[in-house]
């Protein structure tokens, strides 16, 4: 996840000063994600050294406003356009498993049992959350708790292949 990029985002829309930045993240975010105060004012510190965000004074309560320039529309739209990349070779359960064989560990299926009940308490959980956002109208974050509820169903089955072999 980019601050750097979300308070760019945030800007392109209109002028704000830091807690307006820290509020607005918390709304796009549906406050799934802590973003502490202090990062904010510090990457917008960056931002500003970096040519990204200019201030062009501040509000009638003294507060300190930022605006996005041109540098900082296009650094937007270059972190927008470049795909996301995965790791999809490493995996930290796997890893252990890898050491749990070469040190001839033998409940090797006992942690892969571990390890897919926690799975199966996060499909339990991210199902009540979806539940609840289903209820209350709020599709922002849905599509977010849909990808992770298909992440997990794959990572049972892989564990289920592991466990097999």
């Amino acid at each position: 996840m980019s601050v750097k990029h979300s308070l760019l985002a945030l800007l392109y829309e209109k002028p704000r000063h830091g807690y307006e930045l820290k509020t607005g993240f918390d709304e796009l975010v549906e406050s799934m994600w802590p973003l502490n105060a202090g990062q904010v004012y510090t990457t917008l510190d960056r931002l500003e050294r970096d040519n990204l965000v200019e201030s062009p004074g501040h509000d009638l309560k003294d507060r300190k406003q930022y605006t996005i320039t041109k540098q900082g529309k296009d650094e937007l739209w270059n972190w927008l356009e470049k795909p996301v990349g995965r790791s999809l070779l490493k995996d930290e359960f796997y890893f252990k498993y890898l050491c749990a064989s070469f040190v001839d560990y033998k409940d090797k299926q006992r942690m892969i049992q571990v390890q897919k009940q926690t799975m199966m308490k996060d499909v339990l959980n991210l199902t009540q959350l979806r539940k609840q956002m289903n209820q209350s109208g709020n599709k922002t974050m849905k599509m977010l708790v849909e990808g992770a509820l298909l992440h997990l169903e794959a990572d049972i089955k892989w564990l289920d292949m592991i466990a097999r072999d």
